[in-house]
């Protein structure tokens, strides 16, 4: 970042923080320092009892490929190893991370309680992106959130209702960072496909928590951004990106699903696609199939189908996050039942000594709501504002 950009944030930062009108203590509801926060949020970390030591038919993380019990730490941080290898020999390796660590402001407006910047940054070796930076005011090291989905401006919003998650988020002191694949989106392609989309390397999923990845760096050297707490915010195809970006990199300090259809389940139709090609079911041309296609296609092809086939499914990918928190903001795709999933995750962070990991909320419908965002922002107020 140019050190004029610098200047003029921290200017405008100590301006904000003289005319910002002081609260009394007992009326922020961002105080992490009182227990009242955890007591708000602690109901979301235990199943329900009919769901308590239910594990499903999932192929439990303890045991390592080859059949062997993880007995202990150390055996964990092998098993760990071997799942995040075996996603990426079966996924397609990322390229190099982009570590610039530079967010080149465009254009920037005011707004009531931020800044908000238009940005631009590399997450592509050979290409660019644009997104918002939303900045509070103040000169300290804030935490922050990087929000994914189709395109940028829903996140502070400019789209539909209760997907605002950039907007509200730094109204309550993070810095965020609103990023989307707008030009992909507009196209129907949807997802990212490295090197070109006729000759994709990398299963397009992954490859957006490659892009999700590159953001964090991006994100880390602002100079209002403290970089060990970061964490990242979806919903629907933003869920599944947030979701593949903080388990396959371990720099997000914590992340919230919104529905993403947190394992594979053809029985949900199309909100838990990852038979598409721009997820988990790309395949070079020619196409036999229109991308817009809805339902399972009974010829799948690509990766997707190996998958299912040889029993693995997402519940490894969450194992990834241990220790760090992460809450599934569950709706229609993402209902009670997928306790059996997270009490897979909720074993590992027991070995590793950990308890309140991982947190499920439920709602019937698929679109975020009031009550389910709340929930999610006082999720990020404890983990990533706690001292």
């Amino acid at each position: 970042m140019k050190y004029s950009s610098i200047i003029l944030i921290v200017l405008w930062s100590v301006a904000m923080a003289c005319t910002q009108p002081k609260k009394k203590a007992d009326t922020v509801v961002t105080d992490v320092k009182n227990d009242s926060l955890w007591d708000k949020i602690a109901v979301y970390f235990t199943p329900p009892k009919a769901y308590e030591n239910q594990y499903g038919d999932f192929r439990s993380p303890l045991t390592f490929y080859d059949g062997r019990p993880v007995k202990d730490t150390a055996d964990w941080q092998a098993r760990r190893s071997e799942i995040k290898q075996r996603w990426h020999e079966l996924m397609g390796e990322w390229p190099e991370l982009i570590r610039d660590r530079e967010l080149r402001i465009t254009d920037s407006v005011r707004k009531e309680g931020y800044m908000q910047y238009t940005v631009r940054f590399r997450w592509l070796p050979e290409e660019e992106n644009q997104g918002y930076l939303l900045v509070p005011p103040g000169a300290d090291r804030k935490p922050a959130v990087i929000t994914v989905f189709y395109e940028p401006e829903t996140a502070i919003g400019e789209g539909k209702p209760h997907r605002d998650f950039a907007r509200q988020l730094a109204k309550r002191g993070f810095v965020t960072l609103s990023i989307g694949t707008a030009q992909a989106s507009k196209d129907g392609v949807y997802s990212l496909y490295y090197p070109s989309m006729a000759d994709a390397q990398v299963q397009p999923l992954s490859m957006l928590g490659y892009a999700a990845a590159n953001a964090w760096h991006a994100l880390a050297g602002h100079p209002a951004v403290d970089s060990t707490r970061i964490g990242i915010m979806g919903h629907s195809f933003g869920g599944k990106w947030a979701m593949f970006a903080s388990a396959l990199f371990d720099r997000f300090a914590c992340g919230v699903w919104s529905d993403p259809g947190i394992v594979f389940d053809e029985t949900k139709g199309a909100a838990v696609n990852y038979w598409e090609p721009w997820y988990l079911g790309y395949y070079p041309p020619p196409w036999e199939h229109t991308w817009r296609e809805t339902g399972m296609i009974e010829d799948a092809k690509g990766l997707y189908p190996e998958l299912v086939q040889e029993g693995y499914d997402l519940h490894e990918l969450h194992a990834l996050m241990a220790p760090r928190p992460f809450l599934v903001s569950g709706g229609s795709s993402d209902p009670v039942e997928r306790w059996t999933a997270l009490n897979h995750t909720i074993a590992v962070n027991k070995l590793l000594g950990y308890d309140n990991r991982v947190a499920m909320t439920n709602r019937p419908d698929h679109s975020p709501n009031a009550r389910s965002n709340e929930q999610a922002y006082l999720f990020f107020e404890y983990f990533l504002k706690r001292d």
